[in-house]
C-alpha cells in the first residue's frame, strides 16, 4: 500500500478531483480495517498513504473522516490555551479556555459536508457566537474579514465579516453534548454549516481581523475561497 515517495509540496499543491480523492480514501481505510490492530494498521497503511497527499490521517469515526495536515494533531491543556483576537481591532483579547465558555451560550443542530462527498447529519453544537467575541475586541471600520488560524500549522481559513455574522455559524466547544473530542479540533473549532467542511477550522487559537479575506490552506490548492455548498468547487 506504500506510495513511491515524492516531495510534499508537489503534492500539496495539486487539487485533487471529489471522485480521485473518494477513491483513495475508500482504498486507504479498506486496507486499514483489512489488517490487524488499529494503532498498527494506522502506522503502517494511512500514514504512508496520507503523508503523500498531504494528509496526516484518514480514519472513520462515527460517520465522520478525520482529515490532518500536520504530522500530529494539536494537544489542548486549558492551564496554557488561549484565544488570541488581533489585527484590525482597537482592544487585543487573549481569553482562556473559561472566559470563552463565560461567553453567551448558543446551540444548534446542523448536518456537516465535507466536499469530497460525504455528510454527517444532525451535528449538534455547542459553543459562541462570533459576534459575542468580537464586541470585546471593538474592531475597525477598515476590517472587512476574519482570518482563523489553528494550533495546526499551517492551517488556516478566511471568512468575510458578513459570512461570519450569519446566525449559524459559531466557535464550538461542545459536539454531541461533549466537549469537542480531540480530533474534530479541540478545545474549539470554527463551524460554518452553509459552507464545505474545510472551511471550518479546527484547532483555533487565533483570529485575526484584515483589510481583505485571503486564500486558506486549501484555497491555495486549488478549492474555492467561497465553499457555499453545492454552489462551488464545480457543483
Amino acid at each position: 500500500m506504500a506510495m513511491p515517495e515524492q516531495p510534499r509540496e508537489n503534492l500539496g499543491q495539486r487539487r485533487l478531483g471529489r471522485g480521485a480523492f473518494v477513491g483513495i480514501v475508500a482504498a486507504g481505510v479498506g486496507t486499514l480495517f483489512a489488517g490487524g490492530a488499529l494503532s498498527r494498521a494506522t502506522s503502517k497503511v494511512t500514514r504512508p498513504l496520507t503523508d503523500n497527499l498531504g494528509l496526516a490521517g484518514v480514519v472513520p469515526s462515527s460517520g465522520w473522516r478525520i482529515y490532518t495536515v500536520a504530522s500530529t494533531m494539536p494537544r489542548f491543556d486549558p492551564a496554557t490555551w488561549r484565544l488570541t483576537v488581533g489585527g484590525l481591532v482597537e482592544k487585543p483579547l487573549s481569553l482562556s479556555y473559561d472566559d470563552v465558555r463565560d461567553l453567551p451560550r448558543v446551540q444548534q443542530v446542523s448536518d456537516f459536508y465535507c466536499v469530497t462527498g460525504w455528510i454527517v447529519r444532525n451535528v449538534t453544537w455547542a459553543g459562541v457566537r462570533i459576534d459575542d467575541v468580537l464586541k470585546h475586541a471593538r474592531p475597525a471600520a477598515t476590517a472587512t474579514a476574519l482570518n482563523f488560524v489553528s494550533s495546526e500549522l499551517p492551517y488556516e481559513d478566511s471568512l468575510t465579516c458578513k459570512q461570519a455574522a450569519l446566525p449559524d455559524v459559531l466557535l464550538a466547544y461542545e459536539m454531541d453534548g461533549r466537549p469537542v473530542p480531540r480530533q474534530h479540533g479541540a478545545p474549539l473549532r470554527l463551524v460554518i454549516p452553509r459552507m464545505y467542511g474545510y472551511k471550518s477550522v479546527k484547532w483555533v487559537e487565533q483570529i485575526d481581523l484584515v483589510a481583505q479575506p485571503k486564500d486558506g490552506y486549501w484555497e491555495q490548492r486549488g478549492y474555492d475561497r467561497d465553499a457555499w455548498i453545492g454552489r462551488s468547487n464545480g457543483a
